[in-house]
């Protein structure tokens, strides 16, 4: 064939550049492009009091039952009483709901973060954020850093562990679903399988019954049990935080829920401003002290 004169081949790209323009305008975006909104437009989203919530003017909450001193109070979540409850309710006052706007919800730990459509708005129950668990749901920013500890009846075997390699040889317990039962079998490594319970009330009662040398629960609680519960028991140790980076309590929502990036700025703006800390000072102060185990 022959070469076509240069002007018909400038009139043939102009059409063809043309038409290009108009169907990358007319074409979907691609997913990250189209997610990129503006910060004026994610400030709408977030319109205080506004939030797309599972009742409108409404913000639901969800904990499990009971909800376990010291981050309740009474078994009572919404007396404000207790870390997450005060936290709780700091959060609904950032989005702009006032403690009126707020309705809980009963959810067992491990349904929390199970796969499928939540019923609650944002759940808050001592859940550690992991990258397992972002799979099946959405976590706003850490709202506590938190380490796990060993507690042990007085007297007992397990009293005098003052090293990981101590607890090898016992019959430890937790939680099932808890990161607390992922440092028995990541971190310790016991020859024995760790005794799991479904409520941590199931581990105390095998504490105290002789059944397991010792029982691991995040810090505070280690405390709160000691000091309240199991009286004859004490904290052995705490474990260093695994990788370098502190494991942290998150709020849970709904994967891809339009509340994630809410949810985290009131997250962020409590920790900025001391609320967090100031919260944590009040509910958690004796949750700082004790011996490290490694």
């Amino acid at each position: 064939m022959h070469p076509a004169p240069r002007a018909l081949r400038r009139a043939v790209v102009a059409v063809t550049v043309a038409l290009l323009a108009t169907a990358v305008g007319c074409a979907p975006q691609p997913e990250e492009k189209a997610s990129a909104a503006p910060s004026g437009s994610a400030a709408k989203n977030c319109a205080k009091g506004k939030l797309a919530t599972r009742t409108a003017g409404k913000l639901t909450i969800a904990t499990d039952e009971p909800a376990y001193e010291p981050w309740f109070k009474d078994d009572k979540p919404a007396n404000g009483k207790g870390f997450e409850s005060a936290v709780a309710y700091a959060v609904a006052e950032q989005l702009g709901y006032d403690k009126s706007a707020v309705v809980w919800q009963s959810v067992p730990f491990n349904k929390a973060f199970a796969p499928g459509v939540k019923t609650f708005d944002f759940d808050i129950n001592q859940v550690s954020i992991s990258a397992e668990r972002k799979k099946a749901v959405d976590f706003s920013s850490g709202y506590y850093d938190v380490r796990q500890a060993v507690i042990a009846l007085k007297g007992g075997k397990a009293a005098q562990a003052k090293s990981i390699a101590d607890l090898k040889k016992l019959k430890l317990g937790a939680q099932v679903g808890t990161t607390s039962l992922d440092y028995i079998t990541d971190v310790v490594k016991p020859a024995q399988d760790a005794a799991v319970y479904a409520k941590n009330d199931q581990a105390k009662s095998a504490l105290k019954n002789g059944q397991v040398d010792a029982i691991v629960t995040d810090l505070p609680t280690a405390f709160y049990i000691t000091a309240a519960e199991v009286t004859n028991a004490k904290i052995v140790g705490q474990f260093e935080n695994q990788g370098g980076t502190p494991e942290q309590f998150g709020l849970v929502l709904d994967k891809g829920s339009a509340l994630t990036s809410c949810v985290s700025g009131a997250v962020d703006a409590l920790r900025k401003d001391g609320t967090l800390a100031g919260i944590e000072k009040q509910w958690l102060s004796d949750a700082v002290d004790a011996p490290v185990l490694k």
